[in-house]
């Protein structure tokens, strides 16, 4: 019950701050081929101060490998409540991570940044390997990542 109130909690704090309207957001993370097994990748919101708010997906499913994902792990102290429900299995290499899910339109244009942070066993990690503005004008807009992502963008 107290997972389900965490999630119920982070969920109408990312799709309604302020009681604001939500529209479906459709995020996209295309992998580059490395060589190596299926990442792991944090997706998480921070506020303008860089305050974490919250998490929108998991993308792997060993809680062992989560430390991995530093700045995510940092930001929640390893909590897996923050994932409760928005798990799904590791992205292999050169494939694409594609989810819906609503957001908050108070969240657009307000200083509010979309972080991805991946992970591949035997390789090196990438904490904040994608950090991209949350903005009206920057949706549909492909952003290069640092070394596992070869690219991330969001729909509306």
């Amino acid at each position: 019950m107290r997972s389900l109130l965490a999630t119920l909690a982070l969920s109408t704090a990312l799709t309604f701050p302020g009681l604001a309207l939500a529209r479906p957001v459709t995020l996209t993370t295309t992998l580059n081929t490395y060589g190596g097994d299926g990442a792991y990748l944090a997706l998480y919101v921070t506020d303008a101060s860089g305050a974490y708010v919250g998490s929108l997906w998991m993308a792997g499913g060993k809680s062992k490998y989560y430390e991995h994902l530093r700045d995510w792990y940092r930001a929640t102290g390893g909590d897996q409540g923050q994932i409760d429900g928005i798990t799904g299995a590791s992205v292999g290499a050169g494939r694409r991570l594609e989810i819906t899910l609503d957001l908050a339109d108070a969240v657009f244009d307000a200083g509010y940044t979309l972080h991805v942070d991946a992970a591949v066993e035997d390789m090196r990690d990438s904490p904040n390997e994608v950090a991209v503005p949350l903005t009206t004008k920057g949706a549909g807009m492909p952003v290069a990542g640092r070394r596992y992502i070869a690219n991330f963008r969001y729909d509306l």
